[in-house]
């Protein structure tokens, strides 16, 4: 072994002592906060971490490569495209569908693209940044997902794509929607910023649109402390998504690789002069959306953990239903959606009508206990300022939405939370409800 690989690997074991001395600590006491989310993780993160800074090889290098080619095989397709955010990721895949490369099916500006009102903001925003126009189509109670059978009201002779997330790791109705597509010549980006793991007909979703996302933020389910990936099974829209990621440009060769396919100064693109050095060509009016082999370093061993992670989100899916099912005279409790397996980013409660309380006065009691509460993202986005002077259409009155808006919020099921915090948030909802 030489000298280099004798002192680095002192370092390595140091940063394990380091871990045990300064981060190895989830004692709980009674009455602690408890996130609706978080990051878990230990030594094998930090030591990747270290590692991959040692290297000094600041973008994406041999962990992005090998985290790329492990997570497309997790998730069950072809490809998967690492980026700076799930955020990125959402951008990147709709930009992708407005490719020149795609001839008579690219999207273009005032095409229209159906999602949900009740959702992210980073699921819309891309249709809008694109100069593309969102349909906004209502939500079933209970699933929180996309109401199917007002797709038909959604279509006119301008949509060209849907997109739509898995709401809180709850698939939406992946056949009715591909059917739909299908039938109409639409693309499908499924969002699965929050859906890691969960599954519809025995499939990973992800594994069904033309596009999907993920995300890797620490309150999802595994983390790269940033990051997010672009997934697909199509070989062209890989080549256009990662184009659009490394600022546009035509060569797909890897950072420090030159002439991956052996033709660099021979082609002749656009009006530039014949056998224009392919690295300096650009299809696309792209970004640079790529992120450092530092985080995919981390991302290889959450990715390690993430059965596990998906594992403890069920289980504690299970637990807080059983908790709280005694309380449905007033809580209506999440349900998932048919044919489906769900991998819960959170634990979704919408109040009953008529009941004696307000969610404010639920969620201030639970936050006052420091159980951490969420409402469901943006409520009804059409009403946050952001959009107020935004081009958009929406179908029907959007009434779920407005509840859901006035109505629900969620809480943690992440595995950061063990049997003796859920005993004591079975506690502090049973004291609340003791008042009724």
């Amino acid at each position: 072994m030489s000298l280099d690989n004798n002192l680095k690997n002192d370092i390595l074991h140091k940063v394990e002592e380091y871990y045990y001395e300064y981060h190895n600590k989830n004692e709980y006491s009674k009455g602690d906060k408890i996130p609706f989310a978080g990051r878990v993780y230990d030594k094998k993160e930090l030591v990747n971490l270290v590692d991959a800074s040692l290297d000094f090889w600041l973008t994406a290098g041999k962990y992005a490569d090998e985290f790329e080619s492990k997570f497309a095989k997790f998730m069950e397709v072809n490809y998967c495209i690492l980026v700076n955010s799930g955020s990125s990721a959402n951008l990147i895949a709709m930009t992708t569908l407005t490719s020149p490369k795609l001839g008579n099916r690219r999207l273009r500006k005032g095409d229209e693209v159906i999602t949900i009102a009740a959702g992210f903001p980073t699921t819309v925003n891309p249709i809008i940044q694109n100069g593309l126009i969102p349909v906004f189509v209502d939500v079933e109670l209970g699933t929180y997902n996309i109401k199917v059978d007002e797709l038909e009201d959604a279509l006119s002779e301008k949509t060209r794509a849907i997109i739509i997330a898995h709401t809180l790791g709850n698939p939406f109705n992946v056949n009715a929607v591909m059917k739909f597509a299908q039938e109409n010549d639409l693309y499908v980006i499924e969002d699965c910023c929050d859906a890691v793991g969960s599954k519809y007909d025995n499939k990973m979703v992800g594994s069904f649109g033309h596009l999907s996302t993920v995300s890797f933020y620490p309150a999802h389910h595994m983390t790269m402390g940033e990051g997010g990936a672009v997934l697909t099974n199509n070989t062209k829209l890989m080549k256009i998504a990662t184009s659009f990621r490394d600022w546009g440009r035509d060569c797909y060769c890897k950072p420090g690789k030159d002439n991956t396919c052996g033709n660099r100064f021979r082609g002749q693109y656009g009006r530039l002069p014949q056998g224009y050095d392919h690295k300096y060509v650009y299809s696309h009016i792209g970004y640079n959306l790529k992120l450092t082999d530092m985080q995919a370093a981390i991302g290889i061993a959450q990715l390690e953990k993430l059965p596990h992670f998906i594992k403890k989100r069920k289980d504690n899916y299970r637990k807080l239903k059983d908790i709280l099912a005694s309380y449905d005279k007033y809580l209506m409790l999440p349900r998932k959606t048919i044919d489906s397996e769900p991998s819960w980013f959170g634990f979704p409660i919408s109040l009953k009508e008529n009941i004696p309380f307000t969610r404010r006065e639920i969620i201030n009691h639970l936050e006052d206990n420091n159980i951490m509460t969420r409402l469901l993202f943006a409520g009804n986005i059409t009403k946050q300022p952001a959009y107020e002077n935004t081009d958009y259409r929406v179908v029907g009155n959007l009434s779920n939405t407005d509840y859901i808006m006035n109505n629900t919020f969620f809480i943690g099921v992440y595995p950061g939370i063990d049997d003796s915090r859920l005993e004591y948030i079975s506690e502090v909802f049973e004291e609340f409800f003791n008042i009724y």
